[in-house]
């Protein structure tokens, strides 16, 4: 089976989150957004999640290893997952990242196709496939 990366576009790799700060914490990033060391509010989060992960770094690396993930963009495309079909096999979807389920993949394929899925980060399915694999989403 082959998996193929996606092909970056705008709006493909992020996902919009939503935090909740104390008022005090938000007066702080808005006066230094005020002071220039940040563009925006956005730009200040960003570079605080980004160092931290970068504080963390050793233990992401290590536990990817150590959990068999996969790093990055994986795409499943319907045949990929006609030809594991074919062979009889499972696939067991683990993904730091983001995890992609072709369009035109149908539930009925996913179910007979996907043992597990696991995905820290985004998962990009029809609602139908999501649905089907409902249980089988960890």
């Amino acid at each position: 089976m082959s998996v193929h990366e996606l092909r970056r576009k705008s709006g493909d790799t992020s996902e919009k989150i939503t935090i909740n700060l104390g008022v005090v914490d938000l007066g702080q990033i808005d006066l230094l957004v005020q002071e220039g060391f940040y563009s925006n509010r956005t730009d200040l989060i960003r570079t605080a999640i980004r160092n931290q992960l970068s504080i963390h770094a050793e233990v992401v690396k290590e536990t990817v290893t150590r959990k068999s993930f996969v790093l990055g963009l994986e795409h499943y495309r319907r045949e990929d997952l006609e030809a594991l079909q074919s062979a009889g096999e499972m696939l067991q979807i683990q993904v730091l990242g983001m995890a992609s389920i072709a369009d035109d993949v149908t539930p009925a394929l996913a179910l007979a196709t996907i043992e597990s899925v696991t995905v820290l980060g985004a998962l990009h399915a029809s609602a139908a496939v999501k649905s089907a694999l409902k249980d089988r989403i960890h």
